[in-house]
């Protein structure tokens, strides 16, 4: 796929998927299933209920959950194939220990999408090749970056709608 974005869109998907309460809301989903209804804050009792709030909508309106009748919050067709771009990336970020050996979840994937970044934008495709050394990945480790960034770019593609404004608000 050579389908490339502009530097703004790149920010704008990035943001939106590396929302940890989208990450959380669906590896939650595509891990353990449907939440039931008014199951979501003791499901996730991390987030706050402004943030489940947050996630939970902007995944509806992109597409990425929907509420099943009797089983309560499910993942759509993009929900799933995002849960799996997530384990994606997880996996490659574990696999190197970047960012670390020892790493939370929603951490490895922000850092693989952090890194995937620059080789998505049409004004800087190159520019996986000028990263500062210290976030250079090695040669190993770049080349298992193509499967990731393969399927980053096919779910971007699939689902243009999160190239066009921000997703759930960072939590700081």
């Amino acid at each position: 796929m050579t389908t490339l974005f502009t530097t703004a869109q790149v920010r704008n998907a990035v943001e939106f998927l590396a929302s940890r309460s989208l990450i959380r809301l669906v590896t939650e989903i595509d891990d353990n299933g449907a939440i039931p209804p008014r199951r979501l804050a003791a499901t996730l009792p991390d987030l706050s209920k402004h943030q489940l709030r947050s996630a939970t909508e902007t995944a509806r309106a992109h597409g990425l959950v929907r509420t099943a009748p009797g089983a309560g919050l499910e993942l759509t067709e993009a929900g799933s194939e995002l849960a799996d771009l997530y384990d994606a990336v997880a996996r490659w970020s574990r696999r190197h220990a970047s960012p670390a050996l020892v790493c939370e979840f929603s951490n490895r994937v922000r850092h693989v999408l952090d890194l995937l970044t620059p080789s998505l934008a049409a004004e800087s495709a190159d520019s996986l090749a000028r990263l500062p050394a210290a976030r250079l990945p090695s040669a190993e480790a770049e080349a298992d970056l193509a499967r990731p960034r393969a399927l980053l770019l096919q779910w971007v593609s699939d689902n243009p709608q999160v190239t066009w404004a921000s997703g759930p608000e960072p939590v700081a």
